[in-house]
């Protein structure tokens, strides 16, 4: 049985209908133009974060960037800051200074008081907010003197420091401590070979003998003035306790004592015995007797092992007066003469509250009127 065919009729247009473009994948365009807000928010949520993230990670490389900027600053002593001058000890390094005044010391006031302070010392933090000196003794000095003539707290109760930071080895700060000195043209030999046996006798430096302290501290200088430092060593260990004025002592003077010490048994004490007591002497008076032992004096030979005349040694009048007094951190000497008053305790009495230190001098000496 046959089958029919159906025959459909089409009608075609008889112009072609446009082309739909077609888009891959299929509905995309579509998809995206109907992306609803939650979509939008998340998206724009997204943008936002890496952005952000960008930002941070920028942020914290200048962070980084910038610590280890202040660290090498500090390192090297240039992070300055006012610090209170109650806050700063000197108990770290001996210092190079000899006992007795600082003829220099008043000029250099003068000039900070005038010009204010065109070099700032260097401090290195310590415990409990305190700082300790490293270098400046001298400028730290004058603002002191400055603080107490004048009371002004505001102007003269600060100093300009630099911080260093923590970790120097001593021997390096020694270093720093020498070379800042050594520059000044009247350093005397004296305060040089000083400074070697101060870092010989402190605790703390690898190097106890005085002589080879002098290559380790003054390697800047020359060999024949590390000889003559080690001569002057020889010199202040023999008289140390007993010159006024070591360092007004020339160097042709100071080796020839020297040699002298060395080479004639007794001189020594010959010239403690002539110089105890004798409190009220000039640099020249003691001078002349260090000459005379040398042998650079105008007397013969014979008159070095001579002492003193009484007239020369006693002006009118009882010319000392000495005692001591037991006290907890050990025996207090005292020396009083024409207008001088001497206490000598192993103690740093720098580290004293300024306050505390003044009244118990003003009660003193109100105790003596």
């Amino acid at each position: 049985m046959s089958r029919k065919r159906r025959m459909f009729e089409i009608e075609m247009p008889e112009e072609p209908a446009e082309a739909t473009p077609e888009t891959f994948p299929a509905g995309k365009e579509e998809r995206e133009q109907r992306r609803g807000p939650m979509a939008t928010a998340i998206a724009e949520t997204v943008e936002s974060s890496r952005d952000r993230a960008r930002l941070e990670a920028q942020i914290r490389a200048e962070n980084d960037a910038l610590a280890q900027e202040h660290v090498r600053l500090k390192r090297a002593g240039l992070i300055t800051d006012m610090i209170p001058l109650d806050a700063i000890d000197t108990r770290k390094l001996i210092r190079d200074r000899a006992p007795g005044p600082d003829y220099e010391l008043p000029e250099l006031v003068e000039s900070i008081r005038d010009i204010g302070l065109s070099n700032p010392i260097r401090v290195e933090p310590a415990e409990g907010g305190r700082y300790e000196l490293i270098q400046g003794w001298r400028r730290l000095s004058a603002y002191r003197l400055l603080l107490e003539e004048t009371g002004d707290t505001e102007k003269w109760g600060r100093i300009p420091a630099g911080i260093a930071a923590r970790g120097d080895e001593l021997e390096q700060l020694y270093r720093r401590m020498v070379d800042e000195n050594m520059v000044r043209k009247d350093i005397s030999f004296a305060e040089m070979a000083q400074l070697a046996l101060h870092y010989a006798m402190d605790p703390q430096t690898e190097e106890h003998d005085p002589e080879k302290a002098v290559a380790i501290l003054f390697k800047s200088a020359g060999y024949q003035k590390r000889s003559y430092i080690r001569s002057f060593i020889r010199l202040i260990e023999a008289l140390g306790e007993t010159l006024m004025y070591a360092p007004e002592i020339p160097r042709a003077l100071g080796l020839a004592l020297a040699q002298r010490l060395d080479e004639v048994p007794g001189t020594a004490a010959a010239i403690r015995a002539e110089l105890k007591g004798w409190d009220t002497r000039s640099i020249k008076d003691e001078l002349d007797v260090l000459r005379r032992y040398a042998g650079q004096g105008d007397d013969s030979e014979t008159a070095a092992a001579k002492p003193r005349s009484a007239t020369a040694a006693t002006p009118s009048g009882k010319a000392r007066i000495s005692f001591q007094i037991q006290r907890p951190q050990g025996s207090a000497k005292c020396t009083a003469s024409n207008g001088r008053l001497e206490i000598r305790l192993p103690r740093d009495f720098s580290a004293v509250d300024r306050r505390k230190l003044e009244a118990a001098v003003r009660s003193l000496l109100e105790g003596l009127d």
